[in-house]
């Protein structure tokens, strides 16, 4: 254990997440709801938890106010414990007077908060990426080769690999190339050997290419030289990452999970899905690696005449006569009788609306909180407290690839319909 006491961890809360817009309209990127129950920020501080890394700074500047409210109400460490997973919002300060420029210079301006936490080694994780990892395996790496930065890297086919950081090693596993994002000539110059990483040989011929997951070890000390060695550096892996390579000891780290970089609506859609699917490919069952989210001390969930498969029920959720099929209905769910959802992400609720609302909202001919009766959602993502009217169509049979509702009702992205935070659906309206 003793090894890992020095070990501070920092969550990078990312930019505006304008790829995911309109789900971060209201809220910053790790912060978005995940799974039914769940915010993606949840996942690297869960895998932190499990690693036994409980010093934990979670980095944000856009919409943080859900993010701040969901961290103070779910990680709290027995008093026992000097645990913490605290926020460290961008703050403008006399010495660095605009807010983060990206993700090393975000880096830059928390170091004086970390001046106090005794830290020699830094893991440095991003808000946005569905995977499960020990990160103890990864510091056993950084530590038994005496590195000075280690970077944490998965196998890629080519079709992906246009996508990342790639980089190439010496035969011991350090890293002697880092390109960002190469194309062409200067991708297939990027191919390496990978059953030199324990791949098979039919494996390492589709998986050629290291890509960096943008997870990274520092030693303390090192990453304080290579940025104030450039105060113009404003990110890992465009500037600081090369330089290191050039004067440090950086070594790579395999890791060959499941991992999914979270960052446009469709990966967050069809991540969401494959939750659902009878063998996901990320299993939030895994007992010996939990994930942690609030405890909400909701009821079970009632269902009545449903017909329901390959989906997910959250807590708290009414629902009669509902027919769902690959689907995640999120917590608080009211779906009425006759509701069809297909292929959807239906978030859910933060709060009840009593028999005493629902009734006025009835008497008004205004939706109530959730799915209204005979209602059919296909493709879909239904953001928290929409209200959606009955007989509704949301269904893009017209197969629009990219939509703004002139009032702000609806979205498209990339086929999917995208229902945001509060949203008005009212009856009858077809998409």
């Amino acid at each position: 254990m003793a090894k890992y006491d020095n070990v501070v961890a920092v969550i990078l809360g990312g930019g505006a997440g304008s790829r995911l817009f309109p789900l971060t309209r209201d809220r910053s990127k790790p912060a978005v709801p995940l799974g039914g129950k769940y915010r993606l920020i949840d996942v690297p501080v869960s895998n932190c938890i499990n690693s036994s890394i409980t010093h934990i700074f979670v980095l944000t500047q856009y919409n943080s106010a859900s993010l701040n409210r969901h961290i103070s109400q779910t990680y709290r460490f027995s008093s026992f414990s000097d645990g913490f997973v605290e926020i460290l919002a961008a703050e403008q300060r006399k010495d660095s007077p605009d807010w983060f420029q990206g993700t090393a210079d975000a880096v830059r301006q928390i170091l004086p908060h970390l001046r106090d936490s005794r830290v020699k080694t830094l893991l440095i994780l991003s808000g946005d990426h569905l995977y499960r990892m020990d990160y103890r395996d990864f510091l056993d790496r950084h530590f038994s080769t005496n590195a000075d930065v280690t970077i944490s890297v998965i196998p890629a086919k080519r079709e992906e690999a246009e996508g990342f950081g790639l980089l190439k090693t010496d035969d011991a596993g350090s890293i002697v190339e880092f390109k960002e994002k190469p194309s062409g000539d200067a991708l297939e110059a990027m191919r390496v050997d990978t059953t030199k990483f324990g791949l098979s040989g039919a494996e390492a011929e589709q998986r050629p290419f290291l890509a960096s997951m943008g997870i990274y070890v520092f030693d303390y000390q090192k990453l304080i030289e290579l940025l104030a060695a450039d105060e113009g550096a404003m990110d890992f892996g465009g500037e600081i990452i090369p330089t290191a390579i050039k004067n440090y000891n950086v070594q790579a780290h395999l890791f060959d999970g499941y991992w999914e970089d979270i960052g446009t609506i469709r990966a967050f859609y069809e991540a969401n899905l494959d939750l659902a699917a009878p063998l996901p490919k990320f299993n939030f069952f895994d007992t010996r690696s939990p994930i942690y989210t609030r405890s909400r001390y909701l009821p079970p969930s009632k269902l009545h005449d449903c017909d329901i498969d390959n989906s997910m029920v959250s807590e708290g959720c009414i629902m009669n006569g509902v027919h769902a099929r690959s689907s995640i209905i999120g917590l608080r769910s009211r779906l009425d009788e006759g509701v069809r959802i297909e292929d959807s992400i239906i978030m859910g609720s933060d709060y009840f609306e009593s028999i005493e609302e629902i009734k006025s909202d009835v008497d008004s001919g205004h939706p109530h909180l959730g799915i209204g009766q005979n209602t059919m959602i296909r493709r879909a993502i239904v953001d928290k407290n929409v209200r959606i009217g009955k007989n509704v169509r949301l269904l893009n049979l017209a197969g629009i690839d990219h939509y703004d509702h002139e009032r702000g009702c609806f979205y498209i992205r990339e086929g999917i319909i995208i229902v945001p935070k509060g949203a008005v659906v009212e009856d009858g309206t077809e998409i």
